[in-house]
């Protein structure tokens, strides 16, 4: 299942951000497509991206009367949340993959958890809450509209999938990035090299849309069960487990993205 889940966020990635002459010119792509949102943060400033991030739509509207879009963005999440929960997380997010990758490079000093992990992963949550709903909604310009903070401040991804693709592409882009692009590669590298030592470690700590599915996790459609008939505890799940979760005591843990590793390492094919 590994590969296979591999594969299938490979393939998502190139089905979401085929536009792939934008890398080329530089461009945007902004067809009717642009108007529906992807599941996983995904940014609408790539030159390929064909839909938009539900974080940074979001965002841009939040705080503005005058657009019916936020209610789809919010009606979008809730849905997908609802049925979901993190599988989007571990299937169908391009900088999930570009992390879980990066996490394979051979390094001796490989950490899983330490001490304060738990309450660090809490940070997400406040991202959400201030850069992602508060700020956007409260500080408007004349219009009523939102600055996306989280992007403009914190993302890495769009660093990684908008920023640097259109500054290679695009000469005048690049004459014009100042102190806060400096500030955005910085916080990109960071991430990536972080990635070599620890498990997803935007996903665990500052991700907001992981912090939204997160909240749905217990109650998604798409959730897991322990027969406890065949369960004995032996600790296996547990054991392989790169976001730091006891399947055999909460399976359906916040945390969880469904990557199935629990799944295939059950001695006893308890998890299902």
């Amino acid at each position: 299942m590994g590969k296979w889940r591999h594969a299938v966020q490979a393939a998502w990635a190139l089905l979401t951000n085929g536009h792939l002459a934008g890398f080329v010119r530089g461009t945007l792509y902004r067809g009717r497509l642009k108007g529906l949102c992807v599941p996983g943060l995904n940014c609408y400033s790539c030159p390929g991206a064909l839909g938009s991030c539900p974080v940074g739509a979001l965002q841009s509207v939040l705080g503005s009367r005058k657009f019916g879009f936020s209610y789809y963005v919010v009606g979008f999440l809730l849905l997908v949340g609802a049925l979901l929960g993190r599988f989007v997380c571990g299937w169908l997010c391009p900088f999930g993959l570009v992390q879980e990758l990066l996490h394979k490079i051979p390094f001796k000093w490989k950490i899983y958890t330490f001490r304060g992990d738990r309450a660090l992963r809490l940070v997400k949550y406040v991202v959400l809450a201030v850069l992602v709903l508060a700020l956007p909604l409260f500080l408007t310009d004349a219009s009523g509209q939102g600055t996306p903070w989280f992007c403009k401040l914190l993302c890495p991804a769009g660093t990684l999938e908008g920023g640097l693709p259109l500054m290679a592409a695009d000469e005048s882009i690049r004459s014009a990035a100042g102190g806060l692009f400096a500030w955005k590669a910085a916080l990109l590298l960071a991430v990536l090299a972080a990635c070599v030592v620890f498990f997803r470690p935007f996903c665990k700590y500052l991700c907001p849309l992981g912090a939204i599915y997160a909240l749905f996790n217990p109650i998604a459609v798409f959730r897991s069960r322990v027969d406890d008939e065949k369960c004995t505890h032996c600790g296996a799940c547990a054991q392989v487990c790169g976001m730091g979760v006891d399947p055999s005591k909460h399976p359906n843990d916040p945390e969880c993205i469904r990557c199935g590793k629990c799944k295939r390492a059950c001695p006893h094919d308890a998890i299902g």
